[in-house]
């Protein structure tokens, strides 16, 4: 939407100006970030920007339970279950050998001897198995379809379980399972599937390369023996485990019981008085077998009803927000806590959790535990709900920080998918002030950083061929995750100063952060907002921005680096010529460029590149652009001004232009004003003789600004006020005098005017630092120009205001420019001297 025009009006002996201070309020100076004014830090907005420090025992936190503690409950539930039966099956071992094969082995009759013996075989079997049975299925579960998780109806998934069985018998060791082969054949990719679901895939366990020979293998396929084929497989050795604790707790319970009956019902032992305790020992031996073996099915019976009926783990998974590809963590962590439960104390397995269980994995020396933990993390990190934490005991462990950073150098392609996670994962740990110095701080971290930014650019032949096309574009999108991430981690590590300076000092990292911001008229005009080289080109800006904003010394290097840089300014050149589908790079780019004109030799350097002028005066006075992205507009103009700020070469550049008319009509435009009021004044301050004729139109000007003087209020009257100076020193007092007559105000109404802005200002403001200087300055050539204000300034009482004023007088006041708080540009006349020649020219006139 249109801003509406400030109509001025001329009758009657005077001019009307309609001032919209709404206007010129939201569009006063380019936003908030105006390099004109001073930025008085916040203390509120500083706890806002890194409200991620926050403390997460705050009250206004909400508690989110760990899903995984279903798991670990559970692991405890059935570890009671296993240790009770593992005590009864050790004191009826030691029963049965101390009493009844130690005290009545020669008693015992034939059958008894052989139940017994039969029994505690079987026990061993089943404790054998139990024991052994996590470890197996530990390394069972490497990929999704060899997953260690069986039930009653495990046989029946596949109706050819028989017949794969028997052909894997004889058959060579495959890379992938019959499962995964299937859905590999039924849904190959396409070619136009980007690098970036290709490394997903991979780190899902989704998509292998079949043409590629490794040097390892799945180590749920690893053959313990030569020649044994199918049944020798760590994978279904876990399952051989699993169905022998099935069958040697139902034989058990069944010999047990039969004996019992027997013993209860039958003549089994003949009465008599020395075996008159041979019937009560082998009854209580087999009531504590019985015992066992019925805990032992009881653990069995609750494992299957909870896992399969109840789908604890498919619960637990999506509680996570993990995907189906993702279960195969979600049963590692259930072993690791059963395993703990059962091998120490019960409350073991209580105290793991997801996040301790992946920092473990992620230390392994295995890439697919380092995949699981990595999986577990980036899910973790990039969840809303467990964000938070997740990142807080990250950025609390250093060896875990290390180890993400060290990752990211991995450059096998069978480590894209655990590279990209442990990018995405700094990504986001970086984006907490406190966790970014931790990040900055690990030797070569931004070396390891750099190490992520690889720009592949693609270039055809005219007769270049459609697959050669493909196989480049693919390797653009190969690196396009990468890019994405590096270039994030830069940005939000930027938070501190310190971390500034080692991206500058880190070797070839600043000319790579500058390559992506090239793009050229094709991309520009051809592209979309999500197209990949436009994100890195926009977050490669933002990077640049923030470099250049850095203060101090290293701010200072930092800026004289970008310049240097041939490439820097050309890049943002094209994107201001050709970019107009993309007004928030336009921005960034003229952000980047004022910042750069801190440094005083830079300034010309830069007015001195052909067409970056030009172009930033057609984007200030373009007027086919619609109302919600006039900031480019507006920081344009700001970044006119400073090149014109004492740099005559630039400013006959833009009078060279042909543009003075049109500065002059945008005085009265609530967007172009301010900026357009900052442009003439630094064009009649510091343009050279040479363009003093080209200068002479300026004094059309006069109107508005008195006008502007007189209604406007906060930056648009001070911008009126440091351009009335200037304009009325190149006008001759006769048009003056026609100036003062056709507005209708003469000099007693502005004196009245300029002694009620010192009154109003007694103290210096932030946000108008030049007000008080430009008052007084303009005072001073009112009385200069004509003798008779001096009386009419003593008897409205200036000298009493100037003498107070010359004790509240602030550093503030002495500068054009700032980078935040740091006054740059200082100007040539302080402001306590302005007052006292003011003081001077009152005290002569008396």
């Amino acid at each position: 939407m249109d801003h509406p025009r400030p109509q001025l009006r001329i009758g009657d002996g005077s001019v009307r100006l309609q001032i919209d201070t709404k206007l010129s309020k939201n569009w006063g100076s380019g936003g908030t970030d105006t390099i004109f004014e001073a930025q008085t830090p916040a203390i509120d907005s500083l706890e806002n920007r890194d409200s991620g420090n926050v403390d997460s025992g705050s009250t206004s936190r909400p508690t989110v339970h760990a899903p995984e503690k279903k798991l670990t409950l559970f692991a405890l539930q059935l570890a009671v279950l296993q240790k009770m039966a593992t005590g009864l099956g050790a004191l009826g071992s030691i029963w049965a050998t101390v009493v009844l094969l130690g005290g009545y082995a020669i008693k015992l009759t034939r059958t008894d001897f052989w139940f017994i013996t039969i029994i505690l075989l079987i026990e061993g079997a089943r404790i054998f198995s139990r024991s052994h049975e996590l470890e197996w299925q530990h390394q069972s579960t490497w990929s999704i379809a060899d997953a260690g998780i069986y039930s009653f109806r495990a046989l029946k998934l596949s109706s050819s379980f028989v017949i794969r069985a028997m052909k894997g018998m004889s058959g060579p060791i495959e890379s992938q399972s019959p499962e995964t082969k299937e859905k590999n054949n039924e849904a190959k990719p396409s070619n136009r599937l980007t690098r970036t679901v290709r490394i997903q895939k991979e780190m899902n366990n989704e998509e292998r390369p079949n043409n590629r020979l490794t040097r390892t293998w799945t180590s749920s396929e690893v053959p313990l023996l030569p020649y044994a084929g199918w049944f020798f497989l760590s994978r279904n050795i876990s399952k051989l485990f699993y169905w022998l604790q099935w069958l040697s707790a139902l034989a058990c319970i069944s010999l047990s019981v039969v004996r019992l009956v027997q013993l209860r019902h039958g003549d089994a032992i003949e009465r008599s008085s020395d075996t008159k305790n041979e019937r009560s020992a082998l009854i209580v031996f087999y009531g504590l077998a019985t015992a066992e073996a019925f805990l032992s099915l009881l653990e069995k019976v609750y494992w299957e009803w909870t896992i399969f009926y109840h789908k604890l783990l498919e619960e637990v998974n999506e509680d996570c927000a993990f995907g189906s590809s993702d279960r195969i963590s979600i049963e590692r962590f259930f072993y690791d806590a059963y395993s703990k439960c059962v091998d120490g104390s019960i409350f073991d397995g209580l105290k793991l959790d997801l996040v301790s269980f992946a920092t473990e994995l992620l230390a392994s020396d295995s890439s697919d535990e380092q995949r699981i933990g990595a999986r577990i993390l980036q899910k973790f990190s990039t969840n809303p709900r467990f964000a938070h934490d997740t990142l807080q005991k990250i950025g609390t462990s250093t060896s875990v920080i290390e180890r993400l950073v060290e990752m990211l150098n991995w450059k096998n392609p069978q480590e894209a998918g655990i590279r990209l996670a442990a990018a995405e994962i700094l990504s986001k740990l970086a984006g907490k002030k406190q966790n970014s110095l931790r990040v900055a701080g690990i030797p070569g971290a931004m070396e390891s950083i750099s190490s992520l930014l690889n720009n592949q650019r693609s270039s055809y032949g005219a007769s270049g061929e459609t697959l050669e096309r493909e196989s480049v574009n693919s390797r653009e999108c190969e690196f396009s995750a990468f890019n994405q991430l590096g270039l994030s981690i830069l940005k939000k590590l930027q938070r501190d100063h310190d971390n500034c300076e080692k991206i500058g000092n880190t070797r070839g990292l600043l000319p790579k952060i500058i390559d992506f911001s090239r793009t050229g008229e094709r991309l520009l005009r051809n592209s979309h907002d999500k197209d990949s080289r436009i994100m890195a080109a926009k977050k490669s800006l933002q990077v640049l921005k923030l470099l250049a904003r850095t203060t101090g010394t290293a701010g200072k290097h930092l800026r004289q680096d970008i310049v240097e840089i041939v490439f820097t300014v050309t890049n943002i050149r094209e994107i201001l010529k050709y970019g107009e589908k993309y007004p928030i790079l336009q921005t960034l780019g003229i952000e980047i460029l004022i910042s750069l004109t801190f440094e005083v030799e830079a300034t010309e350097r830069i007015g001195s590149i052909g067409g970056i002028i030009k172009e930033l005066l057609r984007i200030f006075f373009q007027q086919q652009i619609p109302g919600d992205r006039n900031l480019v507009r507006v920081t344009a103009g700001e970044a006119i001004a400073k090149l014109a700020l004492k740099c005559d070469g630039n400013c006959c550049r833009i009078l060279n232009q042909g543009v003075l008319t049109k500065l002059v009509e945008g005085l009265e435009d609530p967007v172009l004003r301010i900026n357009s009021a900052r442009i003439l004044r630094n064009l009649c301050t510091y343009a050279g003789e040479d363009c003093f004729v080209e200068l002479k139109g300026v004094s059309a000007a006069a109107p508005t600004m008195l006008m502007g003087i007189m209604l406007a209020e906060n930056k648009l009257q001070e911008v009126m006020l440091g351009l009335a100076t200037q304009v009325f020193r190149l006008m001759d007092p006769q048009e003056a005098s026609i100036t003062f007559h056709q507005t209708g105000i003469n000099e007693a109404k502005l004196s009245k005017k300029l002694l009620e802005i010192l009154k109003v200002y007694q103290y210096p403001s932030a946000k108008v630092p030049r007000m008080r200087r430009f008052a007084i300055e303009l005072a001073i050539w009112m009385m200069e120009y004509n003798k008779a204000t001096v009386q009419t300034f003593r008897a409205m009482g200036m000298e009493e205001e100037l003498q107070s004023l010359a004790e509240t007088t602030s550093e503030i006041e002495s500068f054009d420019i700032f980078d935040g708080t740091v006054g740059l540009s200082r100007h040539s006349t302080a402001i306590h001297v302005l007052v006292d020649n003011a003081l001077e020219l009152l005290a002569d006139g008396s």
